[in-house]
């Protein structure tokens, strides 16, 4: 009788404990939304916006990370909602997606509360794609802080003229009578500002005059789309030499840099394997050689955590489904197979194809710009006049030459070259789990490489759009050398059209994609 007691008393009081946990954290956070409806257990998330603000949301126990990220993305009126993601981090401080197909509490094992980031998870190829004012906004937030964070590198000049457009989209028109020095020192912008520079956006800022917020977020994401790391999602990674290396995916492929240069470029129809075993993932290239045959590349990459090596993969797969793909791989049958080998991952949203072509701006969508974070300002007293343009030249290289000897050492890191089994591959399956899932695509990408080697040589710098590498294409001009790996832009102006860079998904390409974590 007393253990009957004392199990039944023990059980509300934690029952008590947590109602009372959530009625303390949904007191701390900004909004709180009640969505557990009439269900017993209740979990509660909270999202950190990317105007600075937060939601606090109850859900079921059960719930799925569709129903958090569908309320959350009700809650701003997203319309544009495949561009964007809820992130988190694990016991082992390893970044990961939120999955919707897939309990909350089974992914974020920290909680409760469960606490996450909204994020951008796909940089647009084209800023002037996106339809929603809401959604450029969002954007232009992102970017701020990757600007901030130094995770996006930004040279002197276009980090003054994107400070500029944002103090126009926040504070309007420059007033001398209003506005003065001491006002921008308010604002940070860069990891290294300097009162040099809050000069220079102090005197951008005035010719700025008469852009509306909306004009001036556009400008903002048309000056940093021209960024070189634009887009370029890193991961650190360790070769079969020890060295350690970043993997960056865009829209066009797999870049791999060796330090701060890039060695090289990986088109995603040239990837013919991408998968992973614990901490091990494997990338097959192939490539034409000299007599015209194709050769398959094996490459073999390390990460100190099979977690991080899972998420590599996963993220790899989206973006390529995302961006090359007409429309997402549709999932098998539960039973379709009884023994299941690798991972059963797909990519369950729209493809950026789908979401240009689908959504359509709405006649009247109303939002709140929030005002950005203030700092003490800069005054007579604490005003340091040291000249500092040499430090900025060092913190922001700018294009890093693409030299001969890159070819070099990205043939270090392939562990064989074999000739390709078949000649030619007009269909090749995109497959993830070694299933017959085959895949038609159209025959335009980002790039014509239907019969280009795996890296093909540089275009002109004026005939590319939108570029996250146009600086390496000048830079390859002018060292007037033809290494065998080159780079190639985010995206390429289509003929005929000035305007839109669209990803048109390619007829013949072919990616087996397959992980296990056994």
């Amino acid at each position: 009788m007393l253990s009957f007691l004392r199990r039944t008393l023990g059980r509300r009081s934690v029952r008590r404990q947590a109602e009372k946990a959530r009625h303390r954290e949904a007191q701390r956070a900004n909004t709180h939304i009640p969505a557990a409806g009439d269900a017993k257990s209740v979990i509660t998330c909270r999202v950190a916006l990317l105007d600075g603000t937060d939601v606090s949301v109850d859900l079921p126990k059960k719930a799925k990370g569709e129903e958090l990220f569908d309320q959350i993305m009700y809650h701003l009126d997203i319309v544009e909602k495949d561009y964007f993601g809820l992130r988190f981090m694990d016991s082992a401080q390893v970044p990961h997606w939120l999955d919707v197909t897939k309990s909350i509490k089974k992914q974020v094992k920290i909680g409760p509360p469960y606490c996450l980031h909204m994020r951008v998870k796909f940089y647009s190829s084209e800023p002037n794609n996106l339809h929603e004012e809401l959604t450029r906004y969002l954007f232009v937030l992102q970017l701020k802080q990757d600007v901030l964070t130094g995770k996006l590198d930004c040279p002197f000049d276009t980090a003054v003229q994107l400070a500029a457009c944002s103090l126009q989209a926040e504070l309007g028109d420059c007033d001398p009578s209003e506005h003065n020095l001491e006002l921008v020192s308010e604002f940070r912008f860069v990891p290294e500002q300097t009162e040099e520079m809050e000069e220079a956006i102090f005197s951008a800022w005035k010719e700025c005059r008469g852009q509306m917020p909306a004009q001036a977020e556009i400008n903002y994401l048309n000056k940093a789309k021209w960024l070189e790391m634009y887009g370029v999602d890193m991961h650190m990674v360790k070769a079969r030499d020890g060295n350690e290396y970043s993997l960056g995916l865009t829209p066009t492929g797999v870049l791999v840099f060796e330090g701060e240069t890039k060695i090289g470029l990986f088109f995603w129809p040239k990837i013919t394997r991408l998968d992973f075993k614990k901490s091990k993932l494997t990338l097959v290239v192939v490539e034409d050689d000299e007599q015209g045959k194709e050769q398959e590349h094996t490459f073999v990459f390390r990460m100190d955590h099979p977690k991080a090596c899972k998420h590599l993969w996963k993220c790899a797969v989206e973006h390529h489904a995302f961006f090359r793909l007409r429309g997402p791989v549709q999932k098998g049958s539960a039973h379709s197979s009884f023994i299941r080998m690798g991972s059963r991952f797909r990519y369950s949203g729209k493809t950026e194809y789908q979401t240009t072509k689908a959504n359509k701006a709405r006649r009247s969508a109303s939002f709140e710009r929030r005002p950005s974070r203030r700092y003490s300002r800069r005054t007579l007293q604490n005003r340091v006049h040291v000249h500092v343009h040499g430090s900025w030249v060092t913190l922001s290289l700018g294009p890093a030459p693409f030299f001969p000897e890159a070819a070099a050492r990205l043939k270090r890191l392939e562990l064989e070259s074999v000739p390709a089994s078949s000649p030619t591959r007009s269909n090749v399956n995109v497959n993830m789990n070694n299933q017959e899932d085959v895949l038609k695509l159209s025959e335009k990408g980002l790039n014509s490489v239907g019969s280009s080697p795996i890296l093909t040589h540089l275009k002109a710098a004026d005939q590319l759009k939108s570029n996250v590498l146009k600086a390496q294409a000048d830079a390859e001009l002018r060292v007037n050398c033809t290494p065998p790996l080159t780079l190639s832009p985010l995206a390429q102006a289509a003929p005929g059209n000035g305007t839109s860079t669209t990803c048109v998904p390619c007829q013949s390409e072919g990616l087996l994609l397959n992980g296990s974590m056994f």
